[in-house]
């Protein structure tokens, strides 16, 4: 609180915020000013210095006062567009967000599930959302975890600006949008009306949404009885601008000891033989199914992926993802431990966290433990209901 109030201070009394503003903003009128935040080619950058953005909304558009926390200045200020606001749903509470029954059932433990041949262990994270592991089908590992390590938001793709959120606990939490209610597992049906499978579903949320520079992240998991699975995100807005672009960022951990990745060429499987990244993109090959790659044990049994191209009937627009192997090192902790947010908010490259484990002498990968990270890009679309700003919802890659 104390840092939040200096930020605030520093931002109101600043000739630089006074004069885009007209006037000098007053306390109240600052909002998420404890969120972090990063300028590019500023010591903000990549977390050198610890900078938060006290923001003011006027007219339809926000104003971002950057502060450097560390040295005690105002590092930058931008506008944003942030359209009108819909109808306000219902004040979140302090009390509700920290409902006993969700810090004890399932912030300081693991919840045991199994169904449809699947059995998992799942919980809550201090920053990486909601964490599945121990996950097996018919009785054979799949999964060591699986999780949502950060959301990249940006809202400038030259002067590179914006935030790097975690998602998690509502207590002695690192994240910055929190669990409000407890997971919510639910059945899946296919257009017969019969039941294929089921999934789970957690809602994070900020104090205020849906006023500006507020945030409603989805997190979504689904299993079927035939054995396939989703890891899958959505970002419901609104956010601090109409014209943002958001990064989930997924750590897969596979559960085999030997696994080898390949990528579909156009007319066979070709294996990766070292940690790499790959972007998809317009000119990238599937199979006939749709499929992009491939991960199989040395017995040669593992899963197809097919990512989001618009496919699975859920508004999705496709996934633009970076996507990113890395051997899985048990001495060496690359994340199966909760992170910190991995990346700074605002890079357009392959540079969004995942990279420092690859960097910059990449490991061998044949017949190893693999860890796969996912980061799909979306663009901001504006809804129609109540014209607020917000990325149209998007899940993420199916594993076959």
């Amino acid at each position: 609180m104390h840092l939040k109030n200096l930020a605030i201070k520093i931002a109101i009394n600043s000739p630089e915020v006074q004069e885009a503003y007209g006037i000098k903003p007053s306390e109240k009128d600052a909002l998420m000013a404890s969120t972090k935040t990063s300028l590019n080619r500023t010591r903000c950058e990549r977390s050198r210095h610890l900078c938060v953005a006290p923001t003011f909304v006027k007219d339809g558009k926000a104003l971002w006062a950057i502060i450097d926390l560390t040295d005690h200045k105002l590092v930058g200020v931008r506008w944003t567009n942030v359209g009108t606001t819909g109808p306000a749903s219902p004040m979140i509470t302090e009390r509700r967000l920290q409902d006993d029954k969700l810090t004890a059932c399932f912030c300081e433990k693991e919840t045991p599930l199994e169904k449809y041949g699947w059995k998992l262990n799942y919980m809550l994270t201090s920053s990486d959302g909601l964490r599945i592991a121990q996950v097996s089908y018919n009785g054979k590992p799949i999964l060591q975890s699986a999780k949502l390590v950060d959301w990249h938001v940006s809202y400038s793709g030259t002067d590179g600006f914006g935030y790097s959120d975690a998602v998690g606990c509502p207590y002695f939490s690192q994240a910055a949008v929190i669990a409000f209610e407890p997971p919510k597992i639910m059945e899946i049906k296919d257009d017969a009306g019969n039941f294929t499978g089921f999934a789970m579903e957690q809602v994070f949320k900020s104090e205020q949404w849906p006023q500006p520079c507020n945030y409603n992240y989805r997190q979504r998991y689904e299993f079927y009885k035939d054995g396939r699975f989703r890891v899958a995100a959505a970002s419901i807005g609104r956010g601090c601008g109409n014209e943002g672009t958001y990064r989930p960022v997924f750590r897969i951990a596979f559960a085999a000891e030997q696994n080898n990745f390949a990528e579909w060429s156009g007319t066979n499987w070709n294996n990766w033989t070292s940690e790499k990244w790959q972007l998809q993109s317009s000119t990238t090959a599937y199979t006939e199914s749709k499929y992009q790659y491939q991960v199989t044990d040395n017995n040669g049994n593992g899963f197809l992926m097919q990512p989001g191209n618009g496919n699975f009937g859920d508004g999705g627009r496709g996934d633009n993802a970076y996507v990113y192997v890395t051997q899985s090192k048990p001495t060496v902790d690359e994340g199966e431990a909760d992170l910190v947010t991995i990346g700074p908010c605002c890079n357009t490259d392959y540079r969004q966290g995942p990279e420092k484990f690859m960097e910059p002498s990449p490991d061998n990968i044949q017949n190893k433990k693999l860890v796969v990270w996912y980061v799909a890009q979306l663009k901001t679309m504006i809804q129609k209901a109540g014209n607020i700003a917000g990325p149209n919802r998007f899940w993420s890659m199916e594993y076959t």
